[in-house]
C-alpha cells in the first residue's frame, strides 16, 4: 500500500499496555498503518515509548497532554485512536474520538458503567455507520478458543444446556491488580469487569447469546486488610524504598523491573503515581472472589467463579449439552516459583522455567469414548498467540476472512460489559438482577 494512503494512528494512555498496539503499528504494520501522536496525563510515559520506537528506528511522535485531546485530532488528521487509558475513561475518548469523524480501538472492559456505555452506543449510532468502535477481546483470537467454538457451532454436543466456568488468577499475577490502579472500583469497575469481561464475552460469543439475568456473591477475602488474619501483612505503603517490604514475596521491585522502572518509578513525579503498592495495605475496594451465576436469553445458564489468589493460573471450562460435554483445562503455570513471585507476568524475565503450562480440550459425546481436539503446542505469550492475530484484523484493510465472527464491536463490549455490571449490582444488593434493567440494549441500538 502506498504510503500516502496508510491510516493516522494515535494511542491515548501510554501504559505499559499501549507498547504492543505501538509495536504492532510501527513494525509488524508500518506499511498499512502509521503512528502520528500519543497523549497521556504523564508527559514522561509517551516520551519513554518514544524511545523505545526510536531505538527501533522509528521517528519520534509529538506528545499531546491527554486534555488536549480533541486538539490533537484535529491537528494531527487522526483516522483511528486506541484507547489504553485507566478503564474509567474510556468512554470519554472513545465518545470524543467518534465525534471528530475517527474510529476507535479500545481495550476491554469498553467502559465502566451504564452511562458510559450508554454514550459510546450513541456516539457510534450519532456516525450513521461511517465510524465504528471495535474492542479487543483478544481470547476470541486464542486458537484454543477458536476450537472451542467451532465445536460448538457444528453441533457436536447438541443443544446446549449449561457452562461451568473457573478461572484462577495466580498469587503473581492476581496479586497485580491489588498493587495498581485496579484496586479501586471507580478506576476498574472491579474484577467482574476489567478482567471477566474477557470470560463473559467468550461464553457470548461461543453461545451467540447475550446475557438475560445474573446473580452474584463475592467478597475481597485474601488481598487489603485481610493480610493480618492470614499471616501475610507488611507495614509499608508501596514497596520502593521501605526496608519493610524487604523479602515480602508479594512486593514489586520497581528499581529491579526495567520496563515498569522507566515507565512509572521514573514518572512518579509527573503524577504521583504508585505502581507498586501494599497488597495487603488499607483501600482495596475490588473484590478477590467472586462467584456468578447467569441466565441467557437463548436458554443456557453459566456458573462462573473467579479466584484471583490461586496457587497456579489457568482456566476450566466445561459445556453441557444434549449429545454429550466439552471439557477444557488450560494450565498457563501449574505454580509461582518463588524466584518469580514478585515479578510482573509480562515483563522481561517473569517467566521462570520452572513453571510449566498445557492444553486439554475433550469432547464427551453420549455412547462412545471421549475425544480428545489437537490445538497444538502450548503458547503462553501474547495470549496464547492471539495478540499478533487480533493485531492483524485490526490495523489490516484486508484481514483474512473471519468465519468465526471474532472481530468485536461496541454492542459485543456491551454485553460483556452487562454481566459485569449485574453481578457487581447483584454484589450489592443481594438480588438477582435483569441486565435490561441496568441498560436495555433494544431502546439504545
Amino acid at each position: 500500500m502506498p504510503l500516502a494512503t496508510r491510516r493516522r494512528y494515535a494511542l491515548v494512555g501510554a501504559g505499559a499496555r499501549a507498547g504492543m498496539f505501538l509495536r504492532s503499528i510501527t513494525q509488524d504494520h508500518a506499511d498499512v498503518a502509521e503512528l502520528v501522536a500519543l497523549a497521556d496525563t504523564n508527559p514522561g510515559r509517551p516520551a519513554v515509548h518514544n524511545a523505545r520506537l526510536e531505538r527501533l528506528g522509528v521517528a519520534p511522535v509529538p506528545v499531546y497532554d491527554a486534555a488536549d485531546f480533541a486538539e490533537m485530532l484535529k491537528r494531527e488528521r487522526v483516522d483511528v485512536v486506541v484507547v489504553t487509558t485507566v478503564d474509567r475513561y474510556h468512554d470519554h475518548y472513545v465518545v470524543t474520538a467518534l465525534d471528530a469523524g475517527c474510529d476507535a480501538i479500545t481495550e476491554k472492559p469498553m467502559t465502566v458503567d451504564a452511562d458510559g456505555c450508554r454514550r459510546i452506543l450513541d456516539a457510534e449510532r450519532r456516525t450513521n455507520g461511517r465510524n465504528t468502535v471495535r474492542v479487543t477481546f483478544n481470547y476470541r483470537y486464542n486458537p484454543v478458543h477458536e476450537a472451542v467454538k467451532r465445536v460448538l457451532s457444528a453441533g457436536e454436543i447438541g443443544e446446549i444446556g449449561s457452562v461451568h466456568f473457573e478461572w484462577m488468577l495466580d498469587i503473581r499475577h492476581g496479586a497485580d491488580y491489588f498493587r495498581r490502579w485496579h484496586r479501586d472500583k471507580a478506576n476498574s469497575g472491579g474484577l467482574l469487569v476489567h478482567k471477566a469481561s474477557h470470560h463473559f464475552d467468550l461464553v457470548n460469543w461461543w453461545l451467540a447469546d447475550e446475557p438475560e439475568q445474573v446473580y452474584a456473591a463475592g467478597r475481597l477475602f485474601f488481598y487489603g486488610e485481610n493480610g493480618a488474619r492470614h499471616g501475610y501483612a507488611r507495614d509499608y505503603a508501596r514497596a520502593h524504598g521501605d526496608p519493610a517490604a524487604d523479602g515480602d514475596p508479594f512486593a514489586v521491585r520497581l528499581a529491579d523491573e526495567p520496563g515498569l522502572r522507566e515507565l512509572y518509578l521514573d514518572n512518579e513525579q509527573h503524577d504521583g503515581y504508585h505502581r507498586d503498592q501494599n497488597v495487603f495495605a488499607p483501600g482495596v475496594t475490588i473484590e478477590d472472589d467472586m462467584a456468578v451465576l447467569v441466565r441467557y436469553a437463548g436458554g443456557p445458564s453459566m456458573s462462573y467463579h473467579l479466584t484471583a489468589y490461586a496457587p497456579w493460573e489457568g482456566y476450566r471450562v466445561m459445556v453441557n449439552g444434549s449429545k454429550g460435554r466439552l471439557e477444557l483445562e488450560v494450565v498457563e503455570s501449574d505454580h509461582v516459583a518463588p524466584t518469580a513471585a514478585a515479578s510482573v507476568k509480562g515483563e522481561p524475565g517473569a517467566q521462570s522455567t520452572a513453571e510449566r503450562g498445557s492444553v486439554r480440550l475433550l469432547v464427551r459425546p453420549y455412547w462412545a469414548p471421549p475425544r480428545e481436539i489437537e490445538v497444538g503446542g502450548h503458547v503462553r505469550e501474547g495470549h496464547g498467540g492471539a495478540d499478533v492475530r487480533l493485531l492483524a484484523d485490526l490495523l489490516r484493510p484486508d484481514p483474512p476472512a473471519d468465519p468465526l465472527g471474532r472481530s468485536a464491536g461496541a454492542l459485543d463490549g456491551a454485553r460483556s460489559l452487562l454481566t459485569g455490571l449485574a453481578a457487581n449490582e447483584s454484589l450489592a444488593t443481594g438480588r438477582a438482577v435483569r441486565v435490561a434493567d441496568v441498560l436495555n440494549l433494544k431502546e439504545v441500538r
